[in-house]
């Protein structure tokens, strides 16, 4: 059975050499004669591929190494450890210790040539905090890079190099990849050299949440991915660049391998991020300032909906673009711009495709009614967005308000203490002070310091108020509005 899993990143920092390779001597000194080469392997028997050649030859060359050298000071700042046991948990870096000379640390990840003229593509990850940057051809030749810009959200940045008439990926269509076709994963993975592997498209518009997690928009693939293939390409068949291989889903963390589920962010994120970077050296989002999610079969059935079909909005920024076009919470967003949405991702993303300023249109369910709303876009702020996600801290401990009978959990009022320590504008709800493992909470995904402000579209301001919920449930799910690390969402609880 495997053990804990963990999204990583994918850099690795051991730098791999091959040895010599010896060409054999006849007895007395006589040279062997030379023979003609075996004719190539056909492509295709009786209308059966049955290798990939054309394809490697075609674009492998357009695959780099890239070093990224950086003082170990710069990792120095604590992390948080993305799924550790506990949310409040930090894992220190290790120290400088005083008079100590900064070592230089070597990472080692991919990058994809998009263009003749030097332009790489490669991910954030693999070059932050880079004090020098070299790209290796497959032919042995080096260049040192420079970054034109990084984009953390989308885990891309673009690097020059000057060069010209390199080989090249042309960037093709990922909105038109199907689960199913079959792909190559080309990169340096642990720094052994290039390689390639084969899969297929295990599926598409898959979010991880370890990067910025708000933009993601993944290629799923089960071709062979390992540490060192971060910013390496994801290929279709007919050699066009569909994916930046980015990160890997393994047992044991860092020191955990390949399993077959990789990510790569899409071709035409990537070609829009570039193109930006390019242009001004930023990335400019559209942004609606609402909290959104899916909609779940309890969250249905607490809201009385018809179905799961649209998009549930759980808050809404006072003074936001949303607020301005009178979006509401509880309004179940099902179309934008005429399109229909399934899922919370696809609307993020389009959103944040489209430049600050421009006018969308909304399709709303409200309270069994179709309502048409017009939401002019506000920009982006990656720093303060940053903030308010990685808000952290926890309450004190546990307090006396144990539920622990039917909910498994224990709360606490919000004090100004605590609304300060989790990063929170207001005292209003019930904080989680502790959480029993293997009850009803737990298993609702609710965590110690996640905030209840509502059960039942019920304001939540003391225990008698959780007390009177849970009286008149009636085995049904309850529906909690909370708020965690600056985000409010739903989630739906059965009590025992």
């Amino acid at each position: 059975m495997l053990g804990r899993k963990f999204f990583y990143f994918a850099l690795f920092t051991l730098v791999a050499t091959s040895g010599a390779c010896k060409t054999g001597i006849l007895a007395g000194g006589e040279v062997p004669p030379t023979t003609n080469p075996a004719p190539a392997a056909p492509l295709v028997v009786d209308g059966v591929r049955t290798s990939y050649a054309d394809i490697v030859d075609k674009t492998s060359p357009a695959v780099v190494r890239i070093e990224a050298e950086h003082k170990e000071t710069q990792q120095n700042q604590p992390q948080m450890f993305p799924f550790g046991d506990d949310m409040f948990r930090q894992m220190p870096m290790p120290r400088q210790m005083p008079n100590q000379r900064p070592q230089i640390e070597r990472g080692l990840g991919s990058g994809v040539i998009v263009s003749a003229d030097g332009t790489v593509l490669t991910n954030y990850h693999v070059v932050d905090g880079a004090e020098k940057i070299t790209v290796l051809m497959s032919d042995n030749k080096s260049f040192e890079a420079k970054i034109v810009g990084s984009d953390q959200p989308s885990d891309l940045a673009v690097l020059k190099i000057d060069a010209q008439q390199l080989p090249y990926l042309t960037l093709g269509n990922s909105d038109t990849v199907r689960v199913g076709d079959i792909v190559l994963a080309i990169g340096n993975p642990l720094g052994i050299g290039q390689t390639v592997t084969a899969g297929i498209i295990s599926a598409k518009g898959r979010r991880t949440g370890l990067s910025d997690g708000s933009y993601e928009d993944f290629l799923q693939t089960d071709a062979p991915i390992n540490r060192g293939n971060s910013g390496g390409a994801l290929v279709n068949l007919a050699g066009e660049l569909i994916g930046i291989n980015s990160q890997i889903l393994s047992p044991g963390g860092a020191s955990g391998g390949n399993i077959g589920i990789g990510f790569s962010i899409p071709s035409n994120m990537a070609k829009s991020v570039m193109e930006q970077l390019l242009k001004d050296g930023k990335v400019r989002r559209g942004m609606l300032g609402i909290n959104i999610q899916n909609v779940t079969d309890d969250i249905a059935k607490a809201l009385d909906l018809k179905d799961r079909s649209g998009i549930l909005v759980s808050n809404v920024r006072e003074g936001s673009a949303g607020d301005k076009a009178g979006l509401k919470r509880n309004d179940i967003i099902t179309a934008i711009n005429g399109e229909k949405l399934e899922d919370s991702n696809v609307l993020r993303n389009k959103v944040a495709q489209t430049l600050p300023g421009t006018e969308i249109k909304l399709t709303v369910l409200r309270d069994g009614r179709e309502v048409e709303l017009t939401a002019t876009l506000d920009e982006f702020n990656t720093d303060e967005q940053a903030k308010n996600s990685n808000s952290k801290g926890g309450p004190g401990s546990p307090g006396s308000n144990d539920q622990s009978g039917k909910l498994g959990l224990s709360l606490e009022p919000v004090t100004p203490a605590i609304a300060k320590q989790l990063g929170l504008d207001s005292n209003d709800g019930l904080v989680v002070a502790d959480i029993d493992p293997n009850g009803p909470a737990a298993a609702a995904g609710i965590a110690r310091g996640d905030v209840i402000l509502e059960m039942n579209k019920r304001p939540i301001t003391s225990v008698a108020d959780v007390k009177a919920v849970l009286d008149g449930a009636a085995g049904k799910p309850i529906l909690l509005l909370i708020t965690r690390r600056g985000q409010t969402i739903y989630l739906t609880m059965r009590p025992e």
